[in-house]
């Protein structure tokens, strides 16, 4: 096993790596499309958003900096509020992991099929595929800690050579004259802002990926914080920048249609421009999903080691890899996807990232409570990123619909017995 120094496999580019490779998946190929009826307002939304996100990082940076334990939002909200309140919030996570994992495996099927035609349509095939790449990623993670990471590092530079290949394409051969009018829509400033800030909120989930694996992490108290501000700026620059290359070179009554913009913007380079962008899809959403299998291990190994989930969930493999946890996620991920996929691709996609992003939501708004109770002598600017934090998460919550918050009410709620199941 290689490792970077001091016997830890995981340094600032690593880190870097799952902050931003978690949160640039398959999300962002669409939304140029998703915003163009709304006008260039919507860079408002963007730019509302990426304020947001930058925010959250830089309190969960904050809280970094006060331990080098495994676990992220569970070991900040566990030292904040106790055990139970802990736990809660690594059952949400990982439930967010296990239905993000067997969304982006079905996005991966999806964007399998613009490469090799049998998979288009055929919903039987898109099933083993997205069951065989979630186990080709496990298999990766379970060969040890080092090689997942350097993976994820790996993938995330090539998911975003294909984006900076559309921006460089924007600046050169697009024309300013194909960006939306300002606010086709006749929306207040409010209702324009709010309303595309929605729709690019879920763009950033997976900013605290970073955190989850501190006690893998060279100098983890230094490195945790500055990783995953610095990939949160990334990423926001590369979205902002990508949807205006994207509306410079498509014009806005095709790319409101359009089912794939960054396949539409980049028939610019001609033959070779579709297949750099169905491949950067799927390394993209391999990418995403190897991040998300990596973190399906570290929670319950976090949660396990203190005694509130079963003991071998703890154990590491001789690669360090936490070996039972990873297994069960991706069988409870692979069943997930299969009892889904009798709806479609479409369906089964909507509805499984829809309840892995409440459940991820809810941990960043609890975790910025922690960080407010956490405010004495920390002086104004925390409570105020911390408030600013808050106000994000709740707004992101709200923007679920009910139907969404329920189901994932009921399944956070499930949690309750098992923590004391698990204590007993």
């Amino acid at each position: 096993m290689t490792e970077t120094a001091a016997g830890k496999p995981i340094g600032f580019w690593r880190c870097w790596s799952f902050t931003v490779g978690v949160m640039i998946g398959s999300g962002v190929f669409l939304l140029p499309a998703v915003l163009a009826p709304f006008g260039s307002i919507s860079f408002l939304g963007w730019l509302f958003t990426s304020i947001g996100a930058v925010v959250v990082s830089l309190v969960l940076g904050g809280l970094a900096r006060q331990t080098t334990a495994s676990g992220g939002f569970y070991v900040y909200t566990r030292e904040a509020f106790g055990g139970l309140p802990g736990f809660v919030v690594a059952w949400s996570y990982w439930l967010s992991i296990v239905f993000a994992t067997a969304a982006i495996a079905s996005a991966f099927a999806g964007y399998a099929g613009s490469v090799v035609p049998y998979f288009a349509g055929n919903s039987i095939a898109q099933a083993v595929l997205a069951a065989a790449i979630i186990w080709v990623l496990t298999a990766v993670n379970l060969k040890g800690i080092a090689e997942a990471s350097l993976l994820q590092l790996i993938m995330t530079v090539l998911k975003i050579i294909p984006l900076f290949v559309i921006i460089a394409l924007g600046v050169a051969v697009g024309t300013p004259e194909y960006i939306p009018t300002y606010n086709p829509k006749e929306l207040s400033l409010f209702e324009g802002v709010a309303t595309t800030a929605l729709l690019t909120m879920w763009a950033f989930v997976g900013l605290e990926a970073g955190t989850v694996p501190a006690e893998d992490v060279v100098d983890a108290k230094r490195t945790v914080p500055r990783a995953i501000v610095f990939g949160t700026v990334c990423v926001a620059a590369i979205y902002i920048a990508s949807t205006a290359a994207v509306m410079m070179l498509v014009p806005v009554d095709q790319l409101a249609r359009s089912e794939a913009p960054f396949f539409d913007a980049a028939r610019a380079l001609g033959p070779v421009g579709g297949p750099l962008i169905a491949i950067g899809a799927l390394v993209s959403t391999a990418g995403s999903l190897n991040g998300n299998i990596f973190l399906g291990g570290q929670m319950p190994m976090s949660v396990a080691r203190d005694g509130l989930a079963p003991k071998f969930f703890a154990k590491k493999n001789a690669g360090a890899a936490p070996a039972a946890a990873l297994i069960m996620t991706s069988v409870l991920a692979t069943l997930l996807l299969f009892l889904n996929y009798s709806d479609g691709l479409v369906s089964a996609f909507t509805f499984l990232i829809s309840i892995s992003t409440l459940a991820v939501l809810a941990p960043y708004a609890i975790t910025a409570l922690a960080a407010l109770s956490q405010r004495k002598g920390k002086g104004a600017a925390w409570t105020i990123l911390a408030i600013v934090a808050l106000v994000y998460s709740l707004v992101a919550i709200a923007g679920g619909g009910p139907g969404t918050l329920l189901w994932g009410a009921g399944l956070i709620a499930a949690g309750i017995p098992v923590y004391f199941l698990a204590k007993s």
